[in-house]
């Protein structure tokens, strides 16, 4: 009964973020802090050991995901939706997750990029975005601030509904 009233949830919860992300390109808050509460609800509900799981499923995807939000590779709403998704699937399935989710996020922006004609533009970004993560874990770097820098939030960059691939990662991690 548990295990498909989490399925039901989560389901729900990624129709909903990805229909929102393809409408308007963020994925609300109420609704990741919804699935957050939610999900743990849920382990708590199947034990102590399911709660600490999700907990640091939940832990695990902030932290992954968190550098990429502060170099603005990554929406706040993305990596909140991954938090929850985390808590959901715990800690061991949200690593598939996460790689389904790259790489489906990896296709859709090179699809986007060759038929916008912006491959070689979309490839520097990532370039810089891959420099900041390498600089940000140097003893004594400074990582440019990314207001000062082309970000998803800079007008006529290529940017993605990143929550399908949320969706389509979450739900890998969930069968696998």
């Amino acid at each position: 009964m548990m295990h498909a009233l989490n399925t039901l949830t989560l389901v729900t919860l990624l129709v909903l973020a990805v229909a929102w992300d393809l409408r308007t390109r963020r994925i609300p808050n109420a609704l990741t802090l919804t699935g957050f509460l939610v999900a743990l609800a849920l382990d708590a509900a199947a034990g102590w050991d399911p709660f600490m799981d999700g907990l640091a499923g939940a832990g695990i995807a902030l932290a992954l995901t968190f550098p990429l939000v502060l170099l603005g590779g990554l929406g706040g709403g993305d990596a909140k939706l991954l938090a929850a998704v985390g808590a959901f699937l715990g800690r061991e399935d949200l690593f598939t997750a996460l790689l389904v989710t790259a790489l489906v996020g990896g296709v859709m922006a090179i699809a986007m990029a060759v038929r916008r004609g912006a491959l070689g533009q979309v490839l520097a970004d990532c370039g810089s975005l891959l420099t900041g993560l390498v600089r940000s874990g140097m003893p004594g770097a400074t990582v440019e601030p990314a207001a000062a820098r082309r970000t998803i939030h800079t007008p006529g960059v290529l940017a993605i509904p990143y929550g399908v691939a949320i969706g389509v990662g979450a739900l890998a991690g969930w069968l696998v």
